[in-house]
C-alpha cells in the first residue's frame, strides 16, 4: 500500500493549442499541507479544476490510495473524498449559517415519504462544528453575510471536512483577508491537517504559505518547477522562483538607476 494519499503523475491539460498544464507531478501524504504556488496564469486554476473533477487530464494519471482514478464529474471527486473550497466559497450571504453549512444535504426526520428538514439537529451540528474551530455562533439562524471573511472561510472549510473530505483543496483562502482573519484561517488549516487531513493550499502569497506548509510545489506557465520540502528551501528562494520574481529584481535595479539619474 502506498504511503501517498493522492498522486498526480505527469498530468497535462490542453485547450486547443494552449498548454494549460504540462507534466505536473505532485504527491500528498495524510496530514501533509502542500502549498501550490504560482503567479496569475501559472496554471493553478486548471490544476484545481482537474483535482476537483471539472476537467479530465489529457495526459497522465490520478492515483488515490494506490488506485488509478478517473473522475467523470465533480461528484466523483467528492465521492472519493476530495473537497474543494473555491475563492467564492459557494456561500449564500442571505441564507443562515445552518442552511449554508448543509446546502442540499440537510438532515431529515419523519416517516418515509413524509420527511422534513430537522432544523434543531442541523442547528446543533452547525453550532458545534463552528465552536470546535473557535467561532462562537450564538444563533445558527443568523445570515452568513453577518460573519467576517475569516469566519465564512472557516465555515466553508468546516463544511467540506464534515462531509467526508480526505483531501482538502483550498483556492486562495487568505487572498481577501486581513492579517487577523488570515491567521484564523491558517491556524484552522494546520489544526485540520494535524487530525489527518491532507491539504493542498493554492496561493500566490508565499508569506502565508511558508509558515504552515510542509512542502511546496511551484508552477510557472503550466509547468512544475519542482516540489520542495520545507527544510530544503527558504522563503526567499520560493519568492525568487515565483513568476515575477526576476522581473521585480529588474524593476528594483531600474528604479535605483532612475533615482540616481534624477539626482545628477
Amino acid at each position: 500500500m502506498t504511503e501517498n494519499l493522492i498522486e498526480f503523475n505527469n498530468i497535462s491539460k490542453f485547450f486547443g493549442k494552449v498548454i494549460a498544464l504540462k507534466d505536473v507531478t505532485m504527491k500528498l501524504k495524510k496530514g501533509e499541507i502542500m502549498c501550490l504556488l504560482g503567479d496569475n496564469g501559472a496554471g493553478k486554476s486548471t490544476l484545481i479544476k482537474t483535482l476537483a473533477g471539472v476537467h479530465k487530464p489529457d495526459e497522465g494519471e490520478i492515483v488515490i490510495e494506490g488506485k488509478k482514478t478517473v473522475f467523470d464529474s465533480p461528484k466523483d471527486a467528492l465521492d472519493m473524498g476530495i473537497g474543494t473550497v473555491y475563492q467564492d466559497l459557494a456561500l449564500v450571504p442571505l441564507m443562515s449559517v445552518t442552511r449554508n453549512f448543509f446546502m442540499g444535504r440537510e438532515p431529515l426526520k419523519g416517516l418515509p415519504f413524509l420527511k422534513t428538514f430537522d432544523i434543531e439537529k442541523a442547528n446543533q451540528i452547525a453550532a458545534e462544528r463552528m465552536g470546535q474551530i473557535g467561532i462562537d455562533v450564538r444563533d445558527p439562524s443568523q445570515a452568513v453575510g453577518t460573519m467576517s471573511g475569516g469566519e465564512r472561510q472557516c465555515l466553508a472549510i468546516s463544511r467540506a471536512i464534515y462531509f467526508g473530505a480526505k483531501v482538502l483543496v483550498l483556492d486562495e483562502p487568505t487572498s481577501a483577508l486581513g492579517v487577523h482573519q488570515a491567521s484564523m484561517v491558517l491556524k484552522y488549516i494546520v489544526k485540520a491537517a494535524s487530525q489527518g487531513l491532507a491539504v493542498i493550499l493554492i496561493t500566490h502569497n508565499v508569506h502565508h504559505a511558508y509558515p504552515v506548509g510542509n512542502s511546496f510545489t511551484v508552477l510557472n506557465r503550466g509547468k512544475s518547477l519542482g516540489t520542495f520540502n520545507k527544510k530544503d528551501i527558504s522563503r526567499e528562494e520560493l519568492l525568487g522562483m515565483m513568476a515575477g520574481g526576476e522581473e521585480l529584481d529588474k524593476l528594483e535595479v531600474e528604479l535605483k538607476e532612475m533615482d540616481r539619474l534624477s539626482k545628477n
